[in-house]
């Protein structure tokens, strides 16, 4: 891109319809209130009922006009990310841009989901990759579809690759589980642009160094990692910016990684980033999608 992106570059959203997980606050919330300000018509998807519909709430008392929904989804729970992608298939409507935003990060202790996964992992790559393939039919119906995946810089520490272990039974380390977590996640996303072809558009964000609730529930490492960088740490709003370049920007490269383009990638206004080379790795990638398909019996069916 040949100028600094900013959010007055987000084009006319009018009926786009868009659906943003985890959104009931932080950086989600933030993507959710400028999608909706460009005129989308835009999901907050949750599992806390009531603060989606809070987050709903937010965003109509800024714009009132919008066309704003909040609906219940818990990632780590099969039957309801089911349940939420039957809803969404029954409005028998195109839709044309899934962000795939919500997560949890550096978990301080090994927990699992109802069926069984380490729970960093259930929620930041099982529940995703389910919805994703359960929403394609909608995603097709759409004439640019685009889906949007939320990694972070830690990939670089998530290997080594075909990534081994990945609920973690082996030992369990925060931080290196979340690192596997986020390397699966831009696996998954360049696999997944792979299998498409031209049918749509897959591509990552990354916040860099970002205020969000993630440090809300996590490791004390990871918040004395955090608390050395405060300085650096940029706002919720300023982290959703790379978010939303990818979801509209015409210029985006199919797989592609972005995210701030300021000091260390932690900061400023988002351009094109690199990833690790780990995430490069196209066998990792389809190995991983098969294991994914074993794990939770759905596809990418084109």
């Amino acid at each position: 891109m040949s100028k600094e992106w900013t959010l007055k570059d987000i084009p006319s959203m009018a009926g786009k319809r868009i659906i943003v997980t985890g959104a009931s606050n932080g950086i989600g919330w933030h993507t959710a209130l400028e999608l909706v300000r460009a005129g989308a018509d835009v999901t907050i998807a949750s599992r806390n009922e009531g603060k989606a519909a809070d987050a709903a709430r937010r965003i109509l008392s800024a714009v009132p006009t919008a066309t704003v929904r909040s609906d219940k989804l818990d990632l780590a729970h099969p039957d309801s990310v089911q349940s939420f992608a039957e809803r969404q298939l029954a409005l028998g409507t195109p839709l044309d841009i899934l962000i795939n935003n919500a997560g949890v990060m550096a978990l301080p202790d090994r927990r699992e989901s109802v069926d069984g996964h380490e729970m960093q992992f259930a929620t930041n790559v099982l529940g995703p990759y389910r919805l994703t393939a359960l929403l394609l039919p909608a995603l097709l119906k759409s004439s640019s579809p685009r889906v949007v995946t939320v990694a972070s810089g830690t990939h670089a520490m998530g290997g080594p690759v075909p990534i081994q272990d990945l609920d973690a039974k082996q030992g369990y380390k925060p931080i290196k589980t979340y690192a596997k977590t986020k390397l699966a996640n831009i696996l998954v996303a360049r696999e997944f642009q792979r299998r498409a072809g031209d049918r749509l558009l897959s591509a990552c964000s990354h916040p860099g160094a970002a205020k969000t609730n993630l440090f809300a529930d996590t490791s004390k490492l990871m918040l004395l990692s955090v608390f050395a960088m405060y300085p650096l740490i940029q706002s919720a709003a300023a982290g959703a910016e790379p978010t939303l370049m990818v979801a509209t920007s015409k210029d985006i490269k199919p797989g592609g990684y972005y995210g701030p383009g300021g000091f260390m990638r932690l900061r400023g206004h988002p351009a094109e980033d690199k990833t690790a080379p780990i995430a490069d790795d196209i066998e990792a990638g389809r190995i991983l999608v098969e294991q994914l398909e074993h794990m939770t019996g759905v596809k990418f069916e084109f």
